[in-house]
């Protein structure tokens, strides 16, 4: 088992790694949208949020040797199940090769965000 880090990507809020890589495939940990220079969430729409997760997640499998195109499974979790779309759409243009995914509405998520992606590449 080997722990990745990048400054290129939020540090962890708590006692876990940004990602895993173990017998061939990387782990990581659900992003937020904190944006990683300044440390806050800076944006406010499911949109801005999405396209930070999804850098921040490009930026962690990039740091363990991987990809988004590399990208097995995701598992989304959305504060509200009526921003599917907008989601939908930011997300589509990051996982162009169609990983298997499930996604879902919860109450609520770290830093009061609207969405939150965790994702299993091969490394």
């Amino acid at each position: 088992m080997e722990k990745v880090y990048t400054k290129n990507a939020p540090d962890a809020i708590g006692p876990y790694s940004q990602a895993i890589k173990a017998n061939g495939l990387v782990f990581t940990s659900g992003q937020i949208a904190i944006n990683p220079a300044s440390g806050q969430v800076e944006a406010e729409t499911i949109e801005a949020q999405t396209e930070q997760v999804c850098t921040n997640l490009k930026n962690v499998l990039e740091a363990a040797g991987s990809s988004l195109e590399k990208a097995v499974k995701t598992v989304c979790f959305l504060a509200d199940m009526g921003d599917f779309a907008a989601f939908n759409e930011v997300y589509g243009k990051y996982f162009t090769e169609k990983p298997a995914r499930s996604c879902v509405a919860v109450k609520s998520l770290p830093k009061n965000v609207l969405v939150e992606v965790e994702v299993i590449a091969e490394a």
